[in-house]
């Protein structure tokens, strides 16, 4: 099996993150492609993109010359090929931990659009508003609900691909807002995920990049 992955510079796509954490944790060799996302040469290379991957977006995953493309079907075939070991085994468990992605999916909440993956890396952060807290407060509640539920050190017990969607997200989160003291099961969940090695590779390239910046970034 010759799969490539197209993915998106590093500090500046979370999604591609995503895919490229669950082929990484399921053992899946790829060769990986680059698709430099930055502006202005974001638009002409999406374009290529397009020509072979109707959204025009990264990630792309193509599997012998077959077409995988959104962050979620990619992580989906990457459980697929590692024998469903990146999903609960437990039929309801499995339904939650899709709902878990599904809802990252949708959006998750108000406060990642505000927060972008790009300011994650930026040496100076801003503070955030009140509205954001309180979402931020809301998302750490229901990790932390769910970690309580599961019993493991994971939100379905396992490492599944529910906790690898989150990754970017808490990234962002955290490295704004990285008081977690009122919820201990997030902190040492959180500490698990970002120290695991598929996490650690892609930062380090992340952390040696350009910063992306964008104008409105402190606007409230």
């Amino acid at each position: 099996m010759n799969c490539v992955l197209y993915s998106g510079t590093k500090n500046a796509s979370s999604w591609a993150m995503r895919a490229w954490l669950a082929l990484r944790e399921a053992g899946i060799e790829f060769e990986e492609r680059v698709v430099d996302i930055r502006r202005p040469q974001r638009f002409k290379n999406l374009e290529k993109v397009a020509r072979f991957s109707p959204p025009g977006a990264v990630p792309v995953l193509v599997v012998d010359h077959q077409v995988i493309f959104d962050s979620l079907a990619i992580m989906e075939f990457a459980n697929e090929c590692a024998d469903g070991a990146l999903l609960p085994r437990e039929m309801m468990l499995r339904a939650r931990a899709r709902s878990l992605m599904a809802w990252q999916h949708s959006g998750l909440s108000n406060i990642c659009p505000r927060i972008s993956f790009e300011s994650a890396f930026y040496p100076d952060k801003r503070e955030l508003s009140e509205a954001e807290q309180t979402q931020v407060s809301f998302l750490f509640g229901v990790w932390e609900n769910q970690l309580q539920q599961s019993q493991g050190s994971f939100l379905c017990g396992a490492l599944s691909l529910a906790d690898l969607n989150f990754v970017p997200s808490l990234i962002r989160i955290l490295r704004h807002h990285d008081n977690v003291e009122m919820f201990p099961l997030v902190a040492a969940w959180s500490d698990r995920l970002l120290r695991r090695e598929s996490v650690q590779e892609w930062m380090r390239e992340a952390e040696r990049l350009p910063h992306v910046w964008y104008d409105d970034y402190l606007l409230l």
